[in-house]
């Protein structure tokens, strides 16, 4: 569909509207009393959300992010799918699944009673998506930009045969030095530690602090972690649904200087906390059988 035909569909005048973005990408551009947001319908990604009297951004967004197809855009909060991490079957497909890096379309506009805007963007099964994982399936994110940002991922079943996955909010939050960023509500999880490329499972004391590469997939954790962010006081709530773990993950200094769409610093304004069912949190969905994956993003001060 052309901009003009998806303004025709699905503009709300005054507050949301379809605008090409950055490498031509079609974005849903969204302005009203409460917030503003942007959401790249590639890859089916929100990519900025600030509510209305913060003076940042709550989440991260990369200078050197990559719009363009077969590219996954770095920052906000990209869905891992239907596999998090490593190809589970070590057939050399992408890391993190398939669904970050591919056109996604819009399926619903709606302003709703309370203020709030909601966008629900979908991604259904196809000749080129079965040659990679050969099931049918619908995938929609429920997207709500009001006082908070709420993110609904529902996986449906729509073919004959159970499938099983693992998935992510690979959500990028904008901290003001990560140094003096801890993340509360993990303390007494174990965890995986994944750096250095293996897995070693270790205990949690204390509140989370990132003092070096950190990348982590917390098992059996509560549904309220919250980023505690000093530098611009503030702090932001996670509420999740749907989710038995998470991930803490910051690439430090070495890392970010090799990857091509970060800049050697940006380690240090970001923190990723991501809404997980990874490891050994797997979700079975059987044929004509739905599951959801929920999080919510709220700033809290004082």
């Amino acid at each position: 569909m052309t901009l003009e035909q998806l303004n025709n569909q699905y503009k709300i005048t005054g507050q949301l509207e379809i605008i090409a973005g950055k490498g031509g990408l079609p974005m849903i551009q969204i302005k009203n009393a409460k917030a503003q947001a942007l959401i790249s319908i590639h890859a089916g990604q929100v990519l900025s959300f600030q509510p209305n009297g913060e003076s940042e951004d709550v989440l991260f967004l990369s200078s050197k992010a990559y719009y363009q197809d077969g590219k996954a855009i770095k920052g906000g909060a990209p869905i891992c799918w239907p596999w998090f991490g490593a190809d589970p079957e070590g057939k050399g497909r992408p890391g993190h699944g398939f669904v970050r890096n591919r056109p996604w379309s819009v399926v619903a506009t709606e302003a709703l009673s309370n203020g709030d805007i909601k966008v629900t963007v979908g991604l259904d099964d196809t000749p080129e998506t079965q040659a990679i994982w050969p099931h049918a399936f619908s995938l929609r994110q429920e997207i709500i930009i009001g006082d908070s940002l709420n993110l609904s991922l529902i996986t449906r079943n729509t073919g004959k045969e159970k499938f099983s996955i693992t998935q992510a909010f690979h959500t990028y939050f904008k901290v003001g030095d990560i140094t003096r960023t801890k993340v509360l509500g993990l303390a007494g999880c174990d965890y995986l530690d994944k750096t250095g490329g293996g897995s070693v499972q270790k205990h949690q004391t204390g509140d989370v602090i990132i003092d070096a590469e950190v990348d982590r997939i917390y098992l059996n954790v509560g549904n309220t972690l919250t980023i505690d962010d000093s530098a611009l006081n503030r702090r932001i709530q996670i509420t999740s649904q749907g989710s038995k773990t998470a991930v803490v993950w910051n690439p430090w200094g070495k890392i970010a200087k090799e990857m091509a769409d970060l800049e050697d610093d940006d380690y240090k304004r970001l923190l990723c906390v991501e809404t997980t069912n990874a490891a050994n949190d797997v979700v079975e969905v059987s044929s004509g059988e739905e599951c959801k994956l929920s999080a919510n993003y709220q700033v809290m001060h004082g």
